[in-house]
């Protein structure tokens, strides 16, 4: 890396390319800092004026004559704001060319009928505002009046007025001219070309010796409004120094006075002590007390700022070394020209600001903050037509997670084809919805108000940005990470199928958006799918906290899974009586039927969980089996004694036929289970029952010739006959 490329590394702006050492750093620092050379000032996209606003002669701010202008402004300012004490304490003596140049107002004046037609920019839109009568208007209810009356010739007024006094201190106004210089070192401070110890300490001592010169200038002030036969009763009319005597003093040269009373004024400031220069009157006595007063706040002003400069940490200088480090990374990358003018401008935004709400509540706990953030956010979120219906609980996890950034006009948040990994949320401010064709051509579809969002399609349907968002004005945006949406999404079901059901709403005249319909339907399916999976997963483990938490967040507890199975089945089938109980009192549907036939209390019962299986007969369940018959028949062959006990406890009836028109009985008289059969019969089963070849269970017992069955097959059909 070469000396030249060093140096533009420590550029704030670009530089041109044949500056290959520091003095010509400086020399174009110098150049570009008061207008002279030849380049382009540099400005975003945002705050270039139209081109037909100059036919109505508006200047730009940032054009290179104007800041020539400017700048030699600046340079009158420091005359003027220097000269206007000596003018005020002096008038009486001060030399002819001194006070010719009170025609220099006449500079002043111009600038004031100039300032009507600077275009300026909007602090709230970040706008440059070229509207003629917009520009008057503002200038007018601004500065107009002082700067307009800092052009007056006092001198003369007073002079016409008959020499009234308070009609000179009106010279004081022109002070309001400072501000330039005042802007001029907060330039200075923020150019990181420029050593910052140097422009601090450069502006210490410019302040400091403004305030002596003024005390210097009131000092003489005081001695020469008095009667002239009490001028030897003032403090310089009383002064010996050495064999030197001052009774005289308006005769003495000019200089002479000036150093004198700025001798007075700094020991003074000092409180060094006073030898034979002292107050001699109470006028004095009453301006020192005043002046020393104001000197102990002077003092700490400059050993503060001192202090801080050898301590460093200032936001300035963070500023600054950002700004370094920032350039250094674009200088190494070789990024265009655009993209360094934004990132300066968003840089120098977030140092005007401090906008960010994580840097200043950083220390702040995490409860307190997040009732600050209810407290910032709540209305914008509540006003959010994605959100609309949504639960307060709902919004509260989402003001949580939010984050303020800005933007400055023109600025791309997000491109075209993108993936997005957040949504925004409008606080304040405009944007445009842009589609750039195949040819490179932009079509503006839409503009975003506030309580608008944009990048939820692409974050909810997981697809790439749809359209570029662009800034069109200064906004405020409110920012959510796509992982933190989802996670609370996880949670909050009811509500996640109403943000896409309000999804579908907002965007019905987008045909775009119009044609993810399916899209977003398979998606509110697949949630509802996998809310059902989780329910029955929590009630089958017998996680009832975790089932409680789902279903108060707006699960549905009779949502079926892929075997149309509900959380009611899995917690029959394990015997879970707390989440049994806990779902019927939530509304669950008792009677639900899977696709293999099984009720919850099918499943109880086969389980044989009979403290469930009551709990479910006293809230409506019923044994509504499907071919009762055959199931039954399975039973009896399983030789499943209790489960068919309580099948017919339950209200099965023990003759119900298969295909066949075979009853269990039959069944179990032909496979020789006289156990089952007691069971059978004693639940009313028909020993005379006919099967479809005119077979009774008992024709099917004498067939097996078991004698114990054929005992109780008989005495069944004779309490039958």
């Amino acid at each position: 890396m070469d000396h030249g490329e060093i140096n533009e590394e420590f550029e704030l702006n670009e530089v041109r390319d044949n500056i290959v050492s520091s003095v010509g750093s400086r020399l174009s620092l110098f150049s570009k800092e008061f207008g002279f050379g030849r380049y382009k000032w540099e400005t975003s996209s945002a705050l270039k004026l139209p081109k037909d606003c100059y036919r109505g002669f508006v200047i730009h701010p940032n054009g290179r004559l104007y800041r020539v202008w400017v700048n030699m402004i600046f340079l009158w300012s420091i005359y003027s704001t220097f000269f206007t004490p000596l003018e005020f304490g002096f008038f009486r003596g001060l030399p002819l060319h001194l006070t010719d140049l009170e025609s220099v107002q006449i500079v002043f004046l111009a600038d004031v009928v100039l300032q009507f037609f600077v275009a300026y920019l909007d602090p709230h839109t970040y706008k440059m505002v070229h509207d003629r009568n917009s520009i008057a208007l503002r200038y007018a209810k601004g500065s107009f009046l002082l700067d307009f009356l800092g052009c007056f010739p006092w001198d003369f007024i007073y002079k016409v007025t008959g020499r009234r006094e308070v009609i000179r201190c009106m010279i004081w106004i022109r002070l309001y001219r400072a501000r330039n210089i005042t802007h001029f070192f907060k330039r200075m401070e923020k150019d990181i070309r420029i050593n910052y110890l140097f422009t601090r300490i450069v502006k210490l001592i410019t302040v400091e010796l403004y305030c002596t010169h003024t005390a210097a200038c009131i000092f003489y002030y005081l001695a020469t409004t008095i009667p002239p036969a009490e001028e030897g009763y003032t403090w310089i009319g009383s002064l010996t120094m050495g064999d030197y005597k001052y009774i005289n003093f308006r005769e003495i040269d000019f200089w002479t006075r000036y150093i004198t009373s700025l001798y007075f004024a700094i020991v003074t400031m000092a409180t060094v002590g006073y030898g034979d220069i002292h107050a001699v009157n109470t006028r004095e006595m009453i301006f020192i007390m005043i002046y020393i007063s104001f000197d102990m706040i002077l003092g700490a002003y400059l050993i503060g700022n001192m202090t801080a400069l050898i301590v460093k940490g200032s936001k300035t200088e963070r500023f600054r070394d950002k700004m370094t480090d920032l350039i250094k990374y674009m200088n190494r990358n070789n990024l265009g020209k655009d993209i360094r003018s934004q990132v300066k401008n968003h840089l120098r935004l977030q140092y005007e600001s401090t906008y960010t709400k994580s840097r200043i509540l950083e220390d702040i706990p995490v409860a307190i903050r997040s009732k600050i953030s209810q407290n910032l956010y709540i209305e914008t979120v509540q006003g959010v037509p994605l959100f609309k219906g949504c639960s307060d609980e709902f919004l509260n996890q989402i003001v949580m997670k939010l984050n303020e950034e800005f933007f400055l006009p023109g600025e791309v948040i997000i491109e075209q084809g993108s993936a997005v990994d957040q949504i925004y949320i409008v606080s304040h401010g405009e944007l445009e919805e842009v589609v750039i064709g195949e040819d490179g051509t932009e079509e503006s579809i839409a503009d975003l108000v506030p309580y608008d969002v944009f990048g939820e399609v692409a974050v909810l349907c997981n697809i790439p940005q749809p359209y570029t968002v662009r800034v069109s004005e200064l906004c405020k945006l409110l920012r959510m990470e796509k992982q933190s949406l989802t996670s609370i999404l996880q949670l909050y079901f009811k509500d996640s199928r109403q943000i896409l059901s309000n999804l579908l709403k907002g965007k019905e005249t987008d045909l775009r958006i119009k044609q993810l319909e399916s899209d977003i339907t398979y998606l509110i399916a697949k949630q509802e799918a996998e809310l059902a999976l989780s329910v029955n997963s929590a009630a089958y483990h017998g996680d009832l906290y975790h089932l409680k938490g789902l279903i108060n967040a707006g699960a549905d507890p009779s949502k079926t899974d892929y075997d149309g199975r509900t959380a009611l089945h899995m917690a029959a089938s394990k015997g879970y009586e707390d989440i049994v109980r806990f779902l019927a009192q939530r509304g669950a549907n008792i009677n639900s039927i899977d696709k293999f036939g099984n009720s919850p209390l099918l499943e109880a019962v086969k389980g044989g969980h009979d403290r469930v299986a009551a709990l479910l007969v006293e809230n409506g369940a019923i044994l509504d089996i499907q071919d009762a018959g055959s199931y039954l028949c399975k039973i009896v062959i399983g030789s499943k004694i209790e489960v068919l006990r309580r099948l017919l406890e339950n209200g099965v009836d023990p003759n119900s036929k298969n295909y066949d028109q075979r009853t269990p009985l039959h069944v179990a008289a032909a496979e020789g289970l006289h156990l089952l059969a007691k069971i059978l019969i004693e639940f009313g089963a028909d020993v005379l029952s006919m099967d479809r070849w005119g077979n009774t269970p008992i024709d099917e017992g004498q067939k097996c010739g078991s004698k114990p069955l054929m005992k109780i097959l008989e005495a069944a059909r004779a309490t039958h006959l």
